[in-house]
């Protein structure tokens, strides 16, 4: 008999089939960690891209670059986890 809490198309699954949806779950998990720490990069180089901006000779703005470049790696990361954490979680 199929649990009635699980979405339909999760309720007749193979045993083959549940490990992969929890190795598909877990990697969103490790996604979603990897763009909250480089969300706490971001905030901390948030400090220092107005002095960057401020005081860099032309176009030379490394902070502001990578600045850029966490928040974008945030973002990325942090969707691909949410698509990938997709579904019921494992404890209701």
């Amino acid at each position: 008999m199929s649990h009635h809490l699980l979405p339909p198309n999760e309720r007749n699954l193979t045993p083959a089939q549940v490990v992969s949806l929890d190795r598909r779950r877990d990697f969103g998990h490790t996604l979603l960690v990897m763009a909250g720490q480089f969300a706490a990069v971001t905030i901390v180089l948030l400090l220092w891209v107005g002095q960057d901006l401020s005081y860099s000779p032309e176009r030379a703005h490394p902070i502001y670059y990578y600045f850029l470049f966490a928040v974008v790696l945030s973002l990325i990361l942090g969707a691909s986890g949410l698509y990938l954490r997709r579904g019921t979680p494992r404890f209701n």
